[in-house]
């Protein structure tokens, strides 16, 4: 008996006209586009969510620029493995797919680089880590960097539609439509996982028309009931920032209930803590604190018990001060250097031991109050401010308090 690849499989996506929700790198101005138009590859770094299209799209890349392909698991293979790959593919155009490329430990690095500089390979590295803080500068300055954004409910749809097509001999149940939604979130947000359940509900009712019941009973999934117009998860979890940012607990505790429901703790757990950084921050920041206990609180007791500590969080959310000025000075000072204003650091703060210049550095610890008047922004940005205080709880007023001492006494040593 012969036993079939998994659906997912064999459905991955033939060419990059397959792939969904990535038009900002595949469309008609998107970098990989123009790279094939210009028949000009150069090494790349993709990464994003997991079951979102890395691979797909190095395999079709490979395809479309008649490469031999190779894969490279940083992870788990060995150095050995990839010496071989490297002496084929010296005599001919060839393209290593390296995947869990935050995983690639140095002796490997040291290994491969040069090889990759030289042109003897074409890399593409596949990561679902930010690879600005998980991949080493010495691979990401030979690469360029791709982020693949998530896929979201209307890009799982549009692929489920698509597989349909292309397997109709074989897929002969009829989904209603609140049945696509309701696999679509339910997937994860992954196309993998969603393929895997059509394939699923049609093995459990061949040649049958699939409703919302029929798919609940089958399908390892949330326990929130789905209908035509119900907002999705996302929107969700959209409403309960926003409604705590609002300051309305009642609307806050209303959309995690439709949360809890679904028992996505770790969703959950990740939109709370975010919230306390983000929207509450230096208004109450003791709410972080007990944000951390709460994740821990839940982890350990799952649900359903975990519902009484996030609603505990919710409501203190909620009705805390607000403020989200830290974060916004950051996201300001981030935006002027992306920029590219990054200008020349005054040689005083500089970490030089021994450097000429008639400007030395002041040790505040030296000083009155540790305070002492010295240039720490660059001559470009030296009257620049970043940070305004938002005066909605006790802790950021004390805080903006202290700040204007501090210029204040500055003034005096300049």
């Amino acid at each position: 008996m012969e036993i079939k690849r998994p659906l997912a499989y064999r459905a991955r996506p033939k060419n990059l006209n397959e792939v969904v929700g990535q038009d900002h790198i595949l469309g008609k101005n998107g970098v990989i586009k123009r790279m094939i138009d210009n028949e000009k590859l150069f090494s790349l770094i993709l990464y994003g969510p997991p079951g979102i299209g890395k691979t797909t799209i190095a395999e079709a890349i490979g395809e479309i620029f008649g490469l031999r392909t190779y894969k490279f698991n940083a992870s788990t293979d060995r150095k050995s493995q990839l010496s071989e790959i490297i002496k084929v593919s010296k005599n001919y155009g060839a393209l290593l797919i390296v995947d869990e490329i935050h995983r690639m430990n140095k002796d490997v690095q040291d290994y491969l680089l040069p090889h990759v500089e030289e042109g003897n390979v074409i890399m593409i590295g596949l990561t679902t880590n930010n690879p600005y803080h998980s991949v080493n500068p010495a691979v990401r300055s030979r690469t360029h960097v791709l982020k693949l954004k998530s896929i979201n409910k209307d890009d799982i749809i549009e692929r489920l539609k698509q597989v349909e097509i292309e397997f109709k001999d074989e897929l002969g149940c009829k989904l209603d439509d609140v049945v696509y939604e309701y696999i679509a979130m339910s997937s994860n947000n992954e196309i993998r996982t969603a393929i895997n359940s059509l394939e699923i509900l049609n093995m459990s009712y061949p040649n049958e028309e699939i409703n919302l019941e029929k798919a609940k009973n089958v399908l390892l999934s949330p326990s929130l009931s789905l209908d035509k117009n119900e907002d999705n998860y996302f929107n969700i979890l959209s409403a309960l920032q926003k409604s705590i940012r609002g300051s309305d607990v009642d609307a806050s505790l209303h959309y995690l209930a439709r949360l809890v429901a679904m028992e996505d703790l770790t969703s959950i757990l990740r939109r709370l803590t975010v919230i306390a950084w983000e929207d509450i921050g230096l208004a109450n920041p003791a709410v972080v604190t007990r944000m951390d206990a709460c994740a821990r609180a839940c982890e350990r007791v799952g649900f359903p018990e975990a519902r009484i500590p996030l609603g505990t969080m919710v409501v203190d959310l909620a009705l805390s001060p607000k403020s989200n000025s830290a974060h916004s000075a950051l996201d300001d000072a981030l935006k002027e250097v992306m920029e590219g204003k990054t200008p020349k650091v005054p040689n005083h703060i500089i970490n030089v031991a021994n450097f000429e210049d008639k400007t030395k550095y002041k040790y505040p610890h030296d000083y009155d109050n540790a305070l002492v008047y010295q240039q720490y922004l660059p001559d470009e940005l030296k009257d620049k401010v970043y940070y305004y205080a938002k005066e909605t709880g006790k802790y950021e007023r004390a805080l903006n308090e202290r700040n204007k001492i501090v210029k204040k006494v500055l003034k005096k040593t300049k």
